[in-house]
């Protein structure tokens, strides 16, 4: 499974680049307004930092205007996936730019339905927002699992399950089962995935079984 990181700080970013456990950004326009900075500049910094895919989305309803906006932003860098919401006008515009070669990631995806016409559209990406189904009392990761046996049905569905929303760790290990190609996370939840009480307890005791020697591995 790759690993996305769902945020606009340009600091967590590097941060989280040089673990190199970093697959790829997304970002969506929240996350530019709550970063205070100016849009084009935040995309073109962040795609300076990593090399793989960074979701920049478009404000435009309407198929022309996500065209139109589309194509400034895919001149920031190469590494751009466009950004569109799953409307009929969100589709248009994904066949146009995936047509020329250019990644689309089609987010706010809540159905297996809109997932179908994501990947005949050619999508390079589904985003299913698995926790903002939760909050309705639905189950978002059978949508998950649901989207992922449809696209293993047939070669010509080559979109790739991006699963976003994520709001704990067990959202990504239940994805991860059931063959999600991606997720991704707030910088916050990436962090947990490390985390383990266990964990903490052992190194406690090896260190202190440690300092009773008396060595130093480094003087």
């Amino acid at each position: 499974m790759k690993f996305f990181v769902d945020t606009a700080d340009v600091k967590e970013i590097r941060e989280l680049a040089e673990t190199g456990l970093l697959d790829g950004v997304t970002t969506n326009p929240s996350l530019i307004a709550k970063s205070g900075r100016d849009f084009i500049e935040v995309v073109k910094e962040i795609c300076a930092i990593v090399e793989g895919p960074v979701s920049a989305e478009v404000t435009a309803l309407d198929a022309a205007g996500m065209i139109a906006e589309g194509t400034k932003l895919a001149k920031i860098a190469k590494n751009i996936a466009i950004k569109v919401p799953l409307t009929w006008d969100g589709l248009k515009a994904c066949k146009h730019f995936t047509s020329r070669g250019t990644m689309v990631n089609v987010t706010l995806c809540f159905s297996a339905a809109q997932a179908i016409l994501a990947a005949k559209a050619g999508a390079t990406f589904i985003s299913p927002f698995v926790g903002r189904l939760d909050d309705v009392g639905q189950d978002g990761l059978q949508l998950i699992h649901d989207i992922c046996e449809i696209y293993n049905q047939y070669d010509a569905f080559t979109t790739q399950v991006l699963v976003a929303s994520v709001r704990h760790p067990i959202h990504i290990v239940e994805a991860a089962k059931m063959g999600a190609h991606v997720a991704t996370l707030p910088p916050n939840v990436m962090k947990q995935l490390a985390q383990h009480p266990l964990t903490d307890k052992g190194l406690a005791a090896f260190l202190a079984d440690w300092q009773k020697t008396g060595q130093k591995i480094v003087a």
